[in-house]
């Protein structure tokens, strides 16, 4: 056939082509993907099976499912999975009264608007003080199991066990340090646990640079952070106990209790047995 004579006309989609303008099945199904409004470019709504459209709704289940799972792992590593359970107002572990459980509702229901909204909450830190065996650490986990369902990424982790990890070749999983650091300043939400626990003196240099360092890092971020002691803040003469600033020092102290709010935990010792045992 020679190249200069004439072929006949044949329509763009008899012979396979689209017509310039034309938006096609797939080029309309990655813009519904995308969130645009298919009836300001004129394109119907052609989708008879929703099958497709539920495949990219549903992106949210892996995600829900991994979030589950790493708030699960952080668990394990603390060696705290009984407290899984617990939840503010439902459920056989359920918190009481003096653990706080409104407040604590409310700060999550404002981490998770923040996060919405993509603002930095209005209350950073959320100090959870108390004696030993009073529940705070069940209150702490109740934040934590409740952020997690509703899509806050979440970790816990012990103060002293992220000091043990953060040397080399002590954390899990042939986790690096520096892993470990982008871990625990990254989540959207840490539970850290025992703050100053296992301090009984100034802590070494190490020790507050490490602590110093991971504080100042979700401030600057915007995280926020949630944090259980069986000490006060300082020592008073009705208290004379060594406090978080003797341990941690003045600067830090003040920079954790910036946009923080208080949720002490009051009561008696919920692990002592109702009759003292005699040995």
């Amino acid at each position: 056939m020679s190249l200069t004579a004439d072929a006949p006309i044949v329509p763009a989609p008899e012979r396979g082509l689209n017509q310039a303008g034309a938006v096609t099945d797939h080029v309309a199904a990655i813009l519904r993907r995308g969130g645009a409004d298919m009836s300001k470019l004129g394109v119907p709504d052609r989708r008879t099976d929703r099958s497709e459209v539920e495949l990219w709704e549903d992106v949210a289940v892996p995600k829900a499912r991994a979030r589950r799972l790493a708030w699960e792992r952080s668990v394990e590593d603390a060696a705290h999975q009984e407290y899984l359970g617990f939840r503010f107002f439902t459920g056989p572990l359920k918190l009481d009264a003096n653990q706080k459980p409104n407040t604590l509702r409310n700060w999550v229901d404002s981490l998770l608007e923040a996060k919405r909204s993509g603002a930095r909450p209005e209350t950073l830190n959320m100090i959870i003080p108390g004696n030993i065996g009073t529940g705070k650490t069940a209150a702490a986990f109740a934040v934590g199991n409740e952020a997690v369902l509703r899509g806050i990424d979440t970790l816990v982790v012990k103060h002293s066990t992220y000091l043990t990890w953060r040397r080399p070749d002590s954390a899990p999983r042939n986790l690096r340090a520096w892993e470990v650091r982008k871990m625990f300043v990254t989540c959207d939400l840490l539970i850290l646990d025992e703050l100053c626990g296992e301090m009984d003196m100034t802590a070494t240099e190490f020790a507050r640079r490490e602590t110093v360092d991971l504080i100042d890092a979700r401030i600057s971020a915007g995280r926020p952070t949630a944090y259980t002691t069986n000490l006060r803040s300082r020592r008073t003469q009705d208290h004379p106990g060594l406090g978080v600033v003797d341990i941690l020092g003045e600067r830090l102290l003040s920079r954790l209790e910036s946009s923080a709010h208080v949720a002490k935990i009051l009561g008696p010792d919920r692990r002592k047995p109702a009759t003292p045992l005699d040995w």
